[in-house]
């Protein structure tokens, strides 16, 4: 992620952002950010073997940007957050839908990009649990 930031910080254009980003994401047309195991935080809290639990960092700059032109607070929820945490009854997924987050702004453009954003998140999240 390091190179990627580099690279994407160096653009000196929008059309070179863009391309630079674009061979950075998967086929859902996303990226991975960052991954942070919680759970061996807690583990090593607790001293047992469980929880495991992973918070991802995902999304596509190029999605955040056209929400954010239109809701500028956009940028406090993008890139989106999913947490997967194994529990006694099973594997459970939280994620918090961009177009709920950007409903109260009432602003129909950033909502309908919301949504494609959604639709990705969840296809990938679907995907994920086969």
């Amino acid at each position: 992620m390091v190179a990627f930031a580099k690279r994407t910080t160096a653009a000196p254009t929008f059309s070179e952002f863009e391309s630079i980003v674009r061979e950075g994401l998967g086929k859902t047309g996303l990226m991975l950010f960052m991954e942070l195991d919680h759970g061996a935080v807690i583990r090593k809290a607790t001293d047992r073997d469980n929880p495991r639990m992973v918070r991802l960092i995902m999304g596509n700059p190029l999605i955040m940007q056209q929400m954010a032109r239109n809701v500028p607070d956009a940028g406090c929820y993008a890139p989106v957050t999913v947490l997967v945490d194994e529990r006694s009854e099973g594997v459970h997924i939280s994620y918090d839908r961009m177009a709920s987050l950007l409903a109260p702004y009432r602003n129909s453009e950033a909502l309908a990009v919301a949504r494609v954003l959604d639709k990705k998140v969840e296809t990938l999240l679907s995907e994920a649990a086969g």
